[in-house]
């Protein structure tokens, strides 16, 4: 059973990891705070400090196109906010 799906990395959690060591991540919906800092710390090898989480709902999205107007729903998923002890990092673009 896979704990962590992905990291997320916008602008955002770009600028929270490099100033207060926070690291963002798609997480599975049924992960409690305990099995997610597990996770982290056997993935990369470093010390979970505190585990935030927020489940993002779903969202109703249309777009126009040639064949007329096309509807349809972003999934809701659950997003993980970890923050690493000081002086440790998480290297998130080494994996792409």
């Amino acid at each position: 059973m896979e704990i962590l799906i992905k990291p997320i990395i916008t602008e955002k959690a770009a600028a929270e990891s490099e100033d207060n060591n926070k690291f963002s991540f798609v997480v599975r919906r049924d992960a409690n705070k305990v099995q997610i800092k597990k996770a982290v710390e056997d993935f990369y090898g470093v010390n979970v400090e505190t585990v935030r989480t927020m489940v993002v709902p779903s969202k109703s999205k249309s777009k126009y196109s040639k064949s007329g107007v096309v509807e349809g729903r972003k999934s809701a998923y659950k997003k993980a906010i970890v923050e690493v002890r000081s002086g440790e990092t998480i290297d998130l673009y080494s994996n792409i």
